[in-house]
């Protein structure tokens, strides 16, 4: 479930609506947007399962002027440290200079018979922003299949602080239309701050 939009009173209801410990989840995201006026917002929940027991997960992201905050929400059984279950809930601001990319992708059914305009299947938005890099390594080869020189390693490094996966067939496809048009209000914010005028 995704829900998206641009008002503070709309955030609430999104997250009102998601039923996922809604008061701890908007306590948390309102205050780390505090009094900015917001320009978009998505709400996902995820449920997964893990051996016998069923785990939910609520990702807020919200867009403001100046910056992007993301919220997570996780729900936990009881262990050996907590008698009972709980909740936990972390907030990140982020400032949109720092946001190093925006991607988003794209499954698309039937590619050769597309319209413009039709819905993916399902998307993966994923932002960077340097808080989180992977480093994936190889060993190097050079064109001749004899050689059994040490040519060293090689690889690369990403970037992928956040990533978002949402689908018609799980989340339904109003989730999958607000999350693509979050990730274009996402991607416009941070081509203005980037753009020479501004900096």
């Amino acid at each position: 479930m995704a829900k998206s939009g641009t008002t503070t009173q709309g955030l609430r209801t999104a997250i009102e609506r998601s039923g996922y410990y809604p008061a701890l989840v908007a306590e948390a995201v309102e205050a780390a947007v505090g009094g900015e006026p917001i320009s978009s917002y998505l709400v996902h929940q995820e449920t997964t399962f893990d051996s016998n027991e069923v785990r939910r997960h609520v990702t807020v992201l919200v867009l403001t002027g100046n910056r992007f905050i993301v919220s997570h929400t996780d729900e936990q059984a009881a262990d050996a440290g907590s008698p009972s279950p709980y909740a936990t809930t972390s907030t990140e601001s982020v400032k949109l200079s720092s946001i190093s990319s925006v991607v988003l992708s794209r499954v698309v059914a039937n590619p050769e018979s597309y319209t413009p305009g039709t819905l993916p299947r399902e998307v993966v938005l994923t932002i960077g922003w340097g808080a989180v890099s992977r480093i994936d390594l190889e060993p190097a080869a050079c064109g001749d299949p004899n050689c059994d020189s040490d040519h060293g390693y090689t690889g690369n490094s990403t970037a992928d602080d956040l990533s978002l996966r949402v689908s018609e067939a799980g989340d339904g496809p109003e989730a999958v239309r607000q999350t693509l048009l979050f990730a274009q209000a996402l991607s416009e914010a941070t081509a203005a701050t980037s753009s020479p005028s501004n900096r």
